[in-house]
């Protein structure tokens, strides 16, 4: 599977290379997910802006990674959807399940407001 992985200190971009998020690419995906998760990482913005194509597989590898940030306090972002794969996501009715934003720098916003959030629930 290609893709690049960004770490900073509150967040890191997993940029997905490839143009299907299928069964051939997506159990690297998941164990990338959960080599992520016990490093302590959990908050993620996942760019899929050079994604074309998915299917059940690659959406189960995403929906592990967002059980995986949620169950750490975290928060995962998907970036840069296209029309297929918003579809597949419509479709399974998991648009309000999952964090969908257009562009990278506003998954990293709303990853910012996140903590934000969670530090004022928790004072309270």
């Amino acid at each position: 599977m290609k893709y690049s992985i960004d770490k900073k200190e509150t967040y890191t971009i997993i940029t997905i290379d490839e143009k299907k998020l299928d069964t051939t690419v997506a159990p690297d995906l998941k164990s990338e997910f959960v080599k992520l998760n016990a490093e302590g990482i959990n908050n993620l913005i996942l760019d899929l802006s050079n994604v074309k194509y998915t299917d059940s597989s690659g959406l189960s590898s995403i929906l592990i990674a967002n059980r995986l940030c949620n169950s750490t306090g975290g928060l995962l972002v998907m970036t840069g959807l296209q029309d297929h794969v918003m579809k597949l996501i419509t479709i399974s009715k998991l648009e309000s399940v999952l964090h969908i934003l257009p562009t990278v720098e506003e998954g990293i916003d709303r990853i910012f407001l996140h903590a934000i959030e969670r530090d004022l629930t928790s004072k309270e």
